[in-house]
C-alpha cells in the first residue's frame, strides 16, 4: 500500500485528496494528516482514516486533539508546528505527500518531503513561487518526483510529452496556454470592481474554493503565480506561456506544438480528477468525478485577459522576469493585501495597487537561500501592511 501524508487535510484539497483515497481502501493507507486551527475537522478525519500521526499548527491545540483522541480509544501521534510538519513529510513509511498548505507557512515542509526524495503532489503555489529555484534544486538533487495538482498545471502535464525537463523546444512544443474562468468579475466594469464585496469575490462560477483562492481567482492573481509557477514546473519562460480565458473551465490547459497540434485536457470541474492523477500516476484511477458530457457544455468560449480590470496578471509575469526575490515580494503583498479586503479593510481594486506599491518599495535580492528568502517574505508583509495602514 501507498503510504500517504496530507498536509493541509482540513482544507478543500486536503478533504478532496481523502474523497479519493476513501475510494480505493486497498491502494493507500493515510500515515498523517495536518491542521491550522481545524481541531474538529481533523478530530473526524482521524476517526476515519486512523492516521499515525495528525499534526496542529499550535500546541494548545495539539493538546487538546490528542485529549479527545485519547478519549476516543484512538493510538494517532500528536505533534505540533513546523517541526511536526517536517517530520511527517519525511516519514519513512510515507511514499507521497500532499503539499495542500495555503500560504507560505506549507514552503517548509515541502522542501522537507524535497529532501526526503517523496512523490510530491503539489497544490502549494509557494513552494514554486516564492522559492522555486531553491525548491526545484531540492527536488533534482535527492531524487523526488513533482507532481502538479492544479487543474490548469496537472492538465499541461497531461499533455506534455516525457522528456520535457530538458527543454520545452526539444520536444516541439511552442507554447502553453494557461486557461482561466475570468472569475466572477470577467464583464465587470470598474465602477462594479470598487464596490466588490469579499463575499462576492467569494462565490466563484465553476470551483470551490477556500476564501483566499478565490479571492486571488477573482482578481486573476491565481493566474498570474500560475504563470511562475509554470516556468518552474516545465522549465520555460513567461514568452513561452499565454493566458487565456474561457469561463466554462472545462478545457483545463493546452499544449501548442510547432507541427500546429494543440493537445487540450477537458473534464468537469473538480479538483478530485487531478488529485486521482496524481495519485495513481502512471496509472488511472476511479475519482468520483462524472464523466463530462460534451452535449450538456454545448458550447466553449475563449477570450484574452482584460489588462485593465486584471492588473494583478502584469504584476505577476513582471515579477518572474525580474527574477530572485520579486516574486516573493509579489506573493506576501499578495497574502496581506488579500486578508485587509476579507477583513473589510481594503478595497478590492485596491489589492493591485498595494502589491505594486510593496513592489515598487523593495529591491530585487538574489536568492542565496531558505531563510533569506523568508527575510524577505517577513519585510514584504511589512511593508505592505504598512502600505494599507496609509489608506485607512
Amino acid at each position: 500500500m501507498t503510504g500517504l501524508t496530507v498536509l493541509g487535510s482540513t482544507g478543500s484539497i486536503g478533504i478532496s485528496t481523502l474523497d479519493v483515497v476513501a475510494r480505493h481502501p486497498g491502494r493507500y493507507r493515510v500515515v498523517a494528516l495536518t491542521a491550522n486551527r481545524d481541531l474538529e475537522g481533523l478530530l473526524r478525519q482521524c476517526r476515519r482514516f486512523r492516521p499515525d500521526y495528525a499534526v496542529m499548527a499550535d500546541t494548545g491545540s495539539a493538546r487538546e486533539l490528542e485529549r479527545r483522541l485519547r478519549a476516543d480509544g484512538l493510538e494517532t501521534r500528536v505533534l505540533a508546528g513546523v517541526a511536526g510538519l517536517e517530520q511527517v513529510a519525511t516519514l519513512e513509511e510515507v511514499d507521497q505527500v500532499m503539499a495542500a498548505i495555503v500560504g507560505a507557512a506549507g514552503l517548509r515542509p515541502a522542501m522537507a518531503a524535497a529532501r526526503a526524495g517523496k512523490r510530491i503532489l503539489l497544490a502549494n503555489k509557494e513552494a514554486l513561487v516564492v522559492a522555486g529555484a531553491l525548491f526545484m534544486e531540492e527536488v533534482e538533487r535527492h531524487g523526488a518526483r513533482l507532481l502538479p495538482i492544479d487543474s490548469e498545471h496537472n492538465a499541461v502535464f497531461q499533455c506534455l510529452p516525457d522528456g520535457f525537463g530538458a527543454g520545452l523546444e526539444r520536444v516541439g512544443v511552442h507554447r502553453i496556454l494557461l486557461t482561466a474562468s475570468g472569475g466572477p468579475f470577467r464583464t465587470a466594469s470598474r465602477e462594479q470592481l470598487a464596490a466588490v464585496t469579499p463575499e462576492q469575490a467569494c462565490a466563484h462560477p465553476n470551483w470551490e474554493m477556500g476564501r483566499k483562492i478565490s479571492v486571488d481567482s477573482a482578481t486573476m492573481m491565481n493566474k498570474g503565480l500560475e504563470v511562475i509557477e509554470a516556468c518552474w514546473l516545465f522549465h520555460t519562460t513567461p514568452e513561452r506561456i499565454e493566458v487565456v480565458v474561457h469561463p466554462q473551465s472545462v478545457i483545463h490547459s493546452l499544449v501548442q506544438y510547432v507541427d500546429g497540434s494543440v493537445l487540450a485536457q477537458l473534464g468537469n470541474p473538480d479538483m478530485r480528477t487531478p488529485i486521482a492523477h496524481a495519485l495513481a500516476w502512471p496509472e488511472r484511477i476511479d475519482s468520483g468525478v462524472a464523466g463530462l458530457d460534451l452535449f450538456q457544455v454545448g458550447r466553449l468560449d475563449f477570450e484574452a485577459p482584460d489588462p485593465e480590470r486584471f492588473p494583478c496578471l502584469r504584476l505577476a509575469v513582471q515579477a518572474i522576469e525580474s527574477g530572485g526575490s520579486a516574486p516573493a515580494v509579489l506573493n506576501a503583498a499578495n497574502e496581506v493585501a488579500v486578508a485587509a479586503f476579507l477583513d473589510h479593510r481594503l478595497s478590492f481594486t485596491a489589492i493591485p495597487q498595494v502589491i505594486e506599491e510593496t513592489l515598487n518599495r523593495l529591491p530585487v535580492e538574489p536568492v542565496t537561500g531558505l531563510e533569506q528568502i523568508l527575510g524577505v517574505d517577513r519585510r514584504a508583509r511589512t511593508v505592505a501592511e504598512q502600505t494599507i495602514s496609509t489608506r485607512v
